[in-house]
């Protein structure tokens, strides 16, 4: 368990530094609305890996299955964002799929450079 945890924190801070960097580079290229519409969907992508995160740990003891209740906030986000006009659908649903890259980053940094892990 103690390596699941390290791979656990180490995906939540590449997340985390991912969604700084884009939030700023979005900011500046776009609006400031744009990249808080990116921000809205990002944390909502940290959300949805936490409850992930909860799941999997859950498998081995009790729980066999993973259940579908972890895309409610991404769902809800977007009912909303299809409602309102300050929010841009595509931002967030792109700001969401971050956590999607932090595993994309994490698995080349592992693969490329074995040794630093």
């Amino acid at each position: 368990m103690e390596e699941y945890y390290k791979l656990q924190k180490a995906l939540y801070l590449v997340t985390l530094g991912l969604t700084a960097f884009i939030f700023i580079c979005v900011s500046i290229a776009y609006s400031l609305n744009t990249g808080l519409n990116y921000l809205i969907g990002a944390c909502v992508g940290v959300v949805y890996l936490r409850m992930l995160a909860k799941d999997v740990e859950k498998i081995g003891g009790q729980k066999r299955k993973l259940g579908i209740n972890r895309l409610a906030p991404i769902i809800g986000v977007l009912l909303v964002a299809t409602q309102l006009d300050q929010f841009q659908i595509v931002p967030i649903f792109l700001g969401f799929m971050t956590y999607k890259a932090a595993i994309i980053v994490y698995v080349l940094q592992t693969t490329l450079l074995p040794a630093q892990r």
